[in-house]
């Protein structure tokens, strides 16, 4: 069985973490007791549910599927959010009489992606009739051939001066669901394969629910959750410094954590790896050994969300 998900995800700081998943049911799929739901309205309703659980979201981001639906855009606007979305590159837009579309001249702006390093890239703004409260823009590596897999048509509310600013701020979708497919490929999202609904929306949660511990303990958010009283206690009650270790990543990326909890866990993988031999062949000193070195893996002080 083909299935989909409508996902959200946030970034901060070039670290992503996952919100909300709603699995798309296709009609053919569905039970007697279920109701087919449009992926448009699973993500309105993603948007409904974050928004009352208190998120304040500074900005949101989406492909045309969601850019070309009025739907989906009418939800954003009725939570007054800011949005920068994608749309097809023959986009229709109703006009009055007498009123035509215009392409303003080619801006020349810097792209900075994620590892700061940064790239020429044009942008343009597209003018349909008169000026308005939404505004839309090209933007691509190539003003003169356009190339179909690096030039970008998109929407936006934003005000003020965008010819800098926007693309960087587009350019966070891509870098989100790019990171958002690398975390879920390292932790293991692909290695099984689910038919029946209940158990691919459970697989789901154990991905999302290890993604956010991982997310949740990179340096950037343990800035934010850990005061300086929990850090003293970590110092008062930590004779080991687990960052010693010769594997421990020092960087601050999902990945350099997520190498550096699979540290942490190892003593006692291994232990179950290798506790069927100490049945056949007993080694008190090992399990002691073992015992010990466990222990002291469970000093360890995650981070957690701060509520």
């Amino acid at each position: 069985m083909v299935t989909f998900a409508v996902n959200a995800y946030g970034v901060y700081s070039n670290i992503t973490f996952p919100l909300i998943v709603k699995v798309f049911k296709p009609k053919g799929t569905l039970k007697e007791s279920d109701k087919y739901k449009t992926k448009i309205e699973l993500a309105s309703e993603i948007i409904t549910e974050l928004i009352e659980s208190g998120f304040n979201i500074e900005l949101v981001l989406a492909d045309s599927l969601y850019g070309e639906s009025s739907q989906f855009i009418r939800k954003i606007a009725e939570y007054n959010l800011a949005y920068v979305v994608s749309i097809r590159s023959n986009h229709g837009v109703w006009l009055p009489a007498g009123q035509g579309v215009r392409a303003n001249k080619w801006c020349k702006f810097e792209r900075t992606f994620s590892n700061q390093k940064s790239e020429t890239r044009y942008i343009r703004e597209i003018i349909y009739g008169k000026k308005r409260a939404i505004t839309y823009w090209e933007i691509t590596t190539d003003p003169e051939t356009m190339p179909e897999n690096s030039t970008s048509f998109v929407m936006t509310n934003l005000q003020g001066n965008l010819k800098k600013t926007l693309g960087d701020l587009y350019g966070l979708r891509t870098w989100v669901e790019y990171g958002f497919r690398q975390c879920k490929q390292e932790l293991g999202w692909t290695d099984y394969r689910f038919t029946n609904f209940q158990h691919i929306e459970r697989w789901w949660e154990i991905i999302f629910c290890v993604y956010t511990m991982i997310s949740l303990n990179s340096p950037v958010f343990l800035g934010l959750n850990q005061s300086r009283q929990i850090e003293t206690e970590a110092e008062e009650n930590n004779d080991v410094d687990f960052s010693n270790h010769p594997q421990w990543n020092h960087e601050y990326g999902w990945k350099n954590t997520l190498n550096n909890l699979r540290l942490i866990i190892q003593p006692l993988l291994l232990f179950w790896f290798i506790y069927p031999w100490l049945s056949i062949f007993p080694n008190s000193h090992l399990l002691l050994g073992f015992n010990h070195l466990i222990a002291a893996m469970n000093q360890f002080k995650p981070g957690y969300a701060s509520g």
